[in-house]
């Protein structure tokens, strides 16, 4: 959880949320998320027991809709918010700080990541030419099957490979641009790619 949320100060907010209306719990999950800019979303394991607890403690009640439960702010709930109303204020300005934070962050992290996907781009494009000078030689001319000679071709691995390479960064390139990855995600993807290089650093030595 961000630590904006540290000492029971998600309760608050969910409490803020209510006052506005009635909501169910993955309303309540994707209004987060939308607050923080889809760069946070608390799980539904977060977000239930403490709405049970708000309303073992009066201060929320819900009503069955749809098979789903719709929570709703009580009198208590609302006396609550008035009563920690500087501390509600705290609250949404730290929230603020850290959207500007994580957007900074994320910002950072597409930048490395649409940097290494170029440099593993250059350094897979530079292995495959080191692999032709070094590593593989055209194949004497032999009889093709119905008698007549056989030029010299380019060896079906290499054009695998170099179809394959082409067909791998436009979908990695695609990906990274099109999905809304998380901070976790996007680190997962560099250390994939920083591997897949190691690899082929090894292979080509």
């Amino acid at each position: 959880m961000t630590a904006v949320f540290s000492h029971g100060r998600l309760r608050l907010y969910l409490l803020k949320l209510l006052d506005d209306g009635p909501k169910h719990g993955y309303e309540l999950i994707r209004l987060l998320e939308d607050r923080f800019l889809g760069l946070y979303a608390p799980s539904a394991g977060t977000i239930y027991p403490r709405l049970q607890r708000l309303e073992v403690e009066g201060l929320v009640t819900h009503t069955a809709a749809g098979g789903r439960k719709v929570y709703e702010i009580t009198e208590a709930g609302r006396a609550e918010l008035r009563q920690r109303a500087d501390e509600l204020a705290a609250l949404e300005s730290d929230i603020s700080a850290s959207v500007e934070d994580l957007s900074a962050l994320a910002g950072e992290i597409r930048t490395e990541v649409r940097g290494s996907v170029r440099d593993l781009k250059r350094e897979l494009r530079e292995a495959a030419r080191q692999t032709r000078r070094t590593h593989w030689e055209p194949p004497p001319t032999r009889p093709a099957a119905d008698g007549g000679p056989r030029a010299p071709g380019e060896s079906p691995l290499l054009a695998e490979f170099d179809q394959r390479l082409a067909e791998f960064t436009v979908e990695v390139g695609a990906l990274v641009r099109a999905g809304r990855l998380t901070d976790t995600q996007l680190r997962t993807a560099i250390r994939l790619l920083d591997g897949a290089l190691d690899g082929l650093r090894r292979l080509l030595r």
